[in-house]
């Protein structure tokens, strides 16, 4: 038996390597782009026919519009030539129309046609480059700009990948504060150090754009501290972790749970002294009397 005929299934090896590199971190803007093709096949489909349709309405007006000036011989030869040549059949029109709606160059295939046929077709190419060229591609290109986005935010692994690696980012510059702000050195960081290093305008300009505005700065010294009165490196990264950006809507319901709980201890203990002061205002009078 020729085993040579079975040579070409070693392509299927290659699924193990596409399998590894699945996992590889550079790779995830092509698995995005791959994805998007993908997703965006109708779009591109129907977008493609949108232009054909339109491209092809233009070719057979130019070519319906030029067969006059091809028998016309007060036209230069050789421009009659050309407008054969560009023009002269649907499938040519058609193709000259492809041609400067997608290269760019198409002053190249207009102004023969407006200085030496007729001034009139100015207008038509005006109308067909700002509709066409300039509107309808733009159209198309925020469209599959938006599919792209909604596809690379609605990726589960990507946006964990990419959140890990802004609290990665964003960890190592807190580590890089906590070390200048460790004036003695000693893995602590006191309160006197950490006031000083916030008399710097510099530093607070710094914290602002790091979504961390601080006002009362013992109040954020004793957030972090565990009561020993140090904070350690993990202890201001955890908390300052905590307290970046604005309150969150779970931050907002725990507070709100803790108040009700809160006013429900106060109401009980309320009643409880109410309780006590109506049996000792009883009891008074009977001792009073004795």
């Amino acid at each position: 038996m020729n085993l040579n005929v079975l040579r070409p299934f070693r392509f299927l090896r290659l699924l193990r390597t596409l399998r590894v590199l699945r996992s590889v971190r550079i790779f995830n803007k092509l698995k995005v782009l791959v994805n998007t093709v993908g997703a965006s096949f109708m779009a591109l489909f129907w977008s493609i026919f949108l232009l054909a349709i339109v491209m092809l309405m233009a070719a057979l007006f130019l070519c319906q519009s030029l067969a006059s000036p091809l028998e016309d011989e007060s036209i230069a030869l050789e421009t009659r030539a050309w407008i054969f040549r560009m023009y002269g059949t649907s499938s040519r029109a058609f193709y000259t129309v492809f041609e400067l709606t997608f290269s760019g160059g198409w002053p190249n295939y207009a102004r023969i046609l407006v200085e030496e046929v007729n001034a009139t077709y100015s207008v038509f190419f005006f109308i067909y480059i700002i509709s066409v060229t300039f509107a309808m591609f733009r159209i198309i290109t925020a469209l599959f700009l938006r599919d792209t986005l909604a596809l690379a935010s609605s990726d589960a692994e990507m946006a964990v990948q990419e959140k890990m690696k802004q609290k990665e980012s964003y960890a190592s510059k807190l580590l890089d504060f906590f070390s200048a702000a460790d004036t003695s050195q000693d893995g602590y960081l006191t309160l006197g150090e950490f006031e000083t290093i916030l008399l710097d305008d510099s530093v607070k300009t710094w914290l602002s754009l790091m979504e961390l505005d601080v006002h009362d700065t013992k109040q954020v010294f004793n957030i972090l501290d565990d009561g020993d009165g140090l904070v350690s490196p993990t202890e201001f990264v955890e908390g300052i972790l905590r307290l970046k950006g604005a309150a969150r809507s779970t931050d907002v319901m725990r507070i709100m749970h803790c108040c009700h709980k809160l006013v429900e201890d106060l109401s009980a203990l309320n009643d409880g002294v109410n309780s006590i002061q109506c049996n000792f205002a009883k009891h008074v009078p009977v001792m009073v009397g004795q």
